[in-house]
């Protein structure tokens, strides 16, 4: 069983994914920046590989996948960050990025390094279906890797269930069709949320896009297994501020004091 299939096992709601870009906001602050999200609450880790043109990004993570690469983070980097990460993260990490530096470096070179280095999981938006289908997932299923597909609320019902049938791990449900870090009213998408709900899909659904305080949080929560928050994170880390003590605020407020408290005496046992 992966630490993703387990993870929504033990815990079926208000499963909290957080993204942080690999590299930002220095080049060695990818592990205690994993580290401190890890402390105080969130449940999983999504680490952004930068890259110069990706497409589903807003300014925000644009920015800081910038200040990454100019701080000198590849993937050869972030794997050698990488080689003794399950020393100290126990959460699931998936890694989220685009085809074109993943093909560059080989991918099956790719895989296999991550799954060495312990990650539990890919998140690809540019990799299409059939390409999936037919040459990559079966690498990636070779070397333990869950993938996880993107929904829209212009997916179809039909093309909603045939992702769910090749994601493992969960379903990423993207709250509107633009890029991340737009504010968006999370009551506009109950529908779609309640829909998703209805299909009584095989893998858990995360809500993404537009997550950024306590309030989008828990209305995204009330029709999906939890929620992703990236823009809102990176905002949080920007300006040079301490890592750990702008984690522990900025989670304190999506979570509640009490409950990012817990996590993180869990996490010191």
């Amino acid at each position: 069983m992966s630490r993703i299939t387990e993870l929504f096992k033990r815990k079926s709601s208000k499963v909290l994914n957080v993204y942080c870009t690999a590299g930002f906001p220095r080049l060695d602050s990818t592990l205690e920046v994993m580290k401190a999200l890890q402390d105080n609450g969130a449940d999983l880790i999504e680490l952004g590989m930068p890259y110069s043109d990706p497409l589903a990004d807003g300014p925000v993570i644009q920015a800081s996948s910038t200040v990454a690469l100019s701080n000198g983070m590849t993937l050869a980097t972030l794997f050698g960050q990488l080689a003794r990460m399950r020393e100290s993260i126990g959460v699931p990490v998936l890694l989220m990025g685009y085809m074109n530096p993943v093909l560059q470096y080989g991918f099956e070179r790719f895989c296999a390094d991550a799954a060495a280095a312990g990650v539990d999981g890919l998140i690809l938006p540019d990799l299409p279906i059939y390409e999936f289908e037919t040459e990559y997932g079966p690498v990636m299923r070779k070397c333990g890797l869950d993938f996880v597909f993107l929904v829209t609320p212009e997916t179809s019902p039909e093309r909603i269930r045939q992702v769910d049938g090749l994601s493992s791990g969960f379903l990423y449900a993207v709250s509107s069709s633009s890029t991340t870090g737009k504010d968006k009213d999370m009551g506009e998408q109950e529908a779609y949320f309640a829909r998703l709900q209805q299909m009584q899909l095989k893998n858990p659904v995360l809500v993404g896009f537009g997550i950024r305080d306590r309030g989008t949080f828990e209305a995204a929560c009330r029709h999906a297994n939890g929620a992703i928050i990236g823009t809102a994170y990176i905002r949080a880390l920007e300006g040079g501020a301490d890592v750990g003590a702008a984690t522990k605020k900025f989670l304190s407020g999506i979570l509640g004091p009490a409950e990012a408290s817990g996590a993180a005496k869990k996490s010191a046992i």
